[in-house]
């Protein structure tokens, strides 16, 4: 969606500073919050496309003075509610006001192997695929309320299909609750210019995963 999450390409943000690989966590609550984040998402009621989802409808000045952690809490508790798992009263008050639904928790013992083995989102090709590599195409110009992987900076611009990465989930449809729509992705590499303009390095280049929905021959 057009939310303030999609910050790629805009200025007056200050600049990217990454920090070591080993700073994880700055607080103790930040492990507390992923791990609670990933024990709710392993009982099965929501996808990581809607959890994503969640997370980018917060209101734009809340998400943009949250912290990385304080996000994912805040987008846990909108799924939670919606799923009627806790309640406002709950949440407001830090404890249970009745019993919760019957559900299966994940074991503290199952959450590496869980980890380690992930989740595949490869699916069967139901069609050939509509471009191939070398091949020009634009990335379409939509707006959208729900969820896309589409990053807005490159809405418009054209760009060359670097490879041809199989056929997945979409996850625009499977954030709203909706079916896989399994489509064909593609890596498309973009110059500097083309998405940014004047002033970008001519070096640069920048690949981006594309579902086939997202492009349109040129």
């Amino acid at each position: 969606m057009n939310g303030a999450q999609d910050l790629g390409g805009m200025q007056g943000f200050g600049p990217v500073r990454p920090e070591p690989e080993e700073v994880r966590f700055h607080a103790g609550w930040e492990k507390r919050a992923l791990a609670v984040t990933l024990a709710a998402g392993a009982l099965g009621q929501w996808s990581i496309d809607a959890a994503r989802h969640a997370r980018e409808t917060l209101p734009p000045g809340e998400y943009l003075t949250s912290s990385y952690y304080e996000i994912w809490i805040k987008g846990l508790e909108k799924l939670l509610l919606q799923k009627g798992l806790v309640t406002e009263a709950e949440l407001r008050d830090g404890k249970a006001y009745g019993p919760g639904r019957p559900l299966k928790p994940l074991a503290a013992a199952e959450v590496a192997p869980m980890l380690a083995r992930g989740s595949p989102y490869s699916r069967p090709a139901g069609a050939p695929a509509r471009f191939a590599e070398g091949e020009a195409v634009r990335a379409r110009n939509f707006q959208t309320s729900g969820h896309t992987r589409l990053p807005r900076y490159a809405r418009g611009r054209r760009g060359v299909i670097e490879r041809v990465q199989g056929v997945f989930v979409f996850p625009d449809t499977l954030a709203l609750g909706g079916d896989e729509a399994p489509q064909w992705l593609y890596a498309v590499r973009f110059t500097a210019g083309e998405l940014w303009g004047e002033g970008a390095d001519p070096a640069v280049t920048v690949i981006l995963d594309a579902w086939e929905s997202y492009l349109e021959p040129v």
